[in-house]
């Protein structure tokens, strides 16, 4: 009866790991991203992305430009970060294109 349970459990984890996923989020300022120039800093927040810590400038990583792309993600190395903390520190990644 316990091994049965902890079989279930286990499939139960290893179903919901394979079943989360990264989000990601695109905003266009102006025309666009006119470039390949690529910007990047991660975001820092506490307790599952509820208390931010530090948020990057996505105007001041631009530089000044009046085009570009801003691109907010939970990358697969965020997610393994936020995992082994159990969800405490939870960081995202932000890449402004020019």
């Amino acid at each position: 009866m316990i091994k049965k349970s902890t079989k279930l459990m286990g499939l139960v984890l290893a179903g919901s790991m394979l079943l989360t996923s990264c989000y990601t989020y695109t905003s266009v300022v102006g025309k666009g991203a006119q470039g390949n120039v690529k910007v990047t800093e991660w975001n820092h927040y506490l307790i599952q992305g509820l208390a931010p810590v530090k948020i990057s400038d996505s105007k001041q990583m631009a530089g000044g430009a009046e085009n570009y792309t801003v691109t907010t993600k939970l990358s697969f190395v965020n997610g393994l970060v936020a995992g082994l903390t159990f969800g405490f520190y939870t960081p995202t990644t932000t890449t402004v294109t020019k």
